[in-house]
């Protein structure tokens, strides 16, 4: 049996083994373990491994993921995201939909101090869902603009996510967090247009109920909500300006979190530190080990030939370079149904990422792209994570239909958002050509 056999085997394992349930970490990293042993031999295959788990875990990079979900953490134990709700509301509530915009803002911005779109997702539920179905909103738009919404924890910087591609590609970290702020603001504001223009088609969706908020009660909002927001801008600031390192980012980051959280909180017993950190540390190892057992499973790819023999079939056809980038939007769009967002990259980045190079394409800009795909994914049916996680988290609010139905407008502006990335791809990497 040859090596291209073994892998193309080797790869129905793994989807045989994820759609019965298997871990994806488990899947990965004992396929690629097998399929090495099986092409070079039990001593080859253990010379092998014997080096990937110091000479990932090890690597400097890493220490930007810990940091970051700690921020992340810090945030959400503190009640930031309800500072940011409260202003955002206050401000905009009186629009068509402006609860629902309100909420895509808000998520914008604590979505980019915590990185975690599941986590945005279930603060927002509880914080926005009831206040939205108590002014008389469709259950549909409210579900699924929160939804949606906490996909941009995943655009704007710092994002662990991003993290992990510029990990598993081996790009400039920096480069990439800073080539996420202006797609993720276009990307909010598109957001907020479905949801305007939606309303504006069926105003039923979302009664204005008006609310006086005087200039001042407004500007009070902004006690907390204001120096969160400034967090972000000077963290994204100093990256670009090449103060600091994304590594010196994440601890400055994560430093000046816990200070807000301290002072809404008043105390740190409030922040269940010791939990806060244990969450950190199991989040962050789940992150490491997918990302070893994918590079375990990336180097049976490549022994195996399965990866250069994909990637030369997708590079050699005779068709426009854009054909190949629509096929792989499929994969994505098909892939992120059934799967996370880290293990999905660690599958599909050893194979979509050298294609993409010999294509022409900017290492950076792919980065910005995929993870929008990626997100996309995580709200499309039948498995997309963040419906689950608003249908959970609304206590029996609202159902997964509901959430699934209300999606199309905002997955539509998804693929927008992908066509301008495709159209004006200096909208990802004007900002990272000219940092410092």
């Amino acid at each position: 049996m040859t090596g291209l056999e073994i892998g193309l085997i080797g790869i129905g394992a793994l989807f045989a083994a994820i759609l019965l349930g298997v871990n994806v970490m488990v899947a990965l990293g004992a396929v690629g373990a097998i399929g090495l042993a099986s092409i070079v031999g039990v001593k080859g295959a253990t010379a092998m491994l014997s080096t990937v788990f110091f000479d990932t875990t090890h690597s400097f990079h890493f220490s930007v993921i810990p940091l970051f979900l700690l921020m992340g953490f810090f945030a959400m134990r503190a009640g930031l995201g309800e500072d940011m709700f409260e202003a955002t509301s206050k401000w905009l509530g009186n629009l068509k939909g402006g609860l629902a915009i309100s909420t895509t803002i808000g998520a914008a911005a604590f979505g980019a101090a915590s990185g975690s779109s599941v986590g945005t997702a279930t603060v927002f539920t509880k914080l926005a869902l009831p206040e939205m179905l108590a002014r008389g909103y469709d259950k549909r738009l409210a579900s699924a603009s929160i939804a949606i919404a906490g996909t941009l924890a995943v655009m704007i910087p710092p994002s662990a996510l991003v993290v992990v591609y510029g990990i598993l590609t081996d790009s400039s970290i920096g480069g990439l967090l800073i080539a996420g702020v202006i797609p993720g603001v276009v990307f909010a504001i598109l957001l907020c247009f479905a949801t305007y223009f939606t309303v504006l088609r069926n105003p039923a969706l979302a009664p204005v109920v008006r609310t006086e908020s005087t200039l001042r009660e407004k500007v009070y909002s902004l006690r907390l909500a204001g120096p969160l927001v400034l967090v972000i801008v000077c963290i994204i600031a100093g990256l670009y300006l090449g103060i600091f390192t994304p590594t010196e980012a994440g601890g400055i980051g994560a430093g000046l979190t816990l200070l807000l959280a301290i002072v809404r909180q008043r105390s740190l017993k409030a922040l269940k530190l010791n939990q806060t950190l244990l969450d950190t540390i199991r989040t962050s190892a789940m992150i490491f080990a997918i990302i070893i057992c994918a590079l375990i499973f990336s180097k049976f790819l490549a022994i195996s030939g399965v990866a250069n023999a994909l990637g030369g079939f997708l590079t050699t056809l005779d068709v426009n370079r854009w054909v190949v980038v629509a096929i792989i939007v499929g994969i994505y769009l098909v892939l992120g149904m059934m799967m996370d967002a880290p293990a999905l990259l660690a599958i599909t980045l050893p194979i979509t990422h050298p294609v993409m190079m010999n294509l022409g394409f900017d290492p950076i800009w792919f980065g910005v792209f995929v993870v929008l795909l990626v997100e996309i994914g995580a709200v499309t049916p039948p498995v997309g994570i963040n419906c689950f996680v608003v249908q959970a988290a609304s206590e029996g609010r609202v159902s997964l239909e509901d959430v699934f139905k209300g999606l199309v407008p905002y997955v539509i502006a998804g693929f927008v958002m992908l066509i301008l990335l495709c159209v004006f791809p200096q909208l990802a990497l004007y900002l990272p050509q000219t940092m410092k």
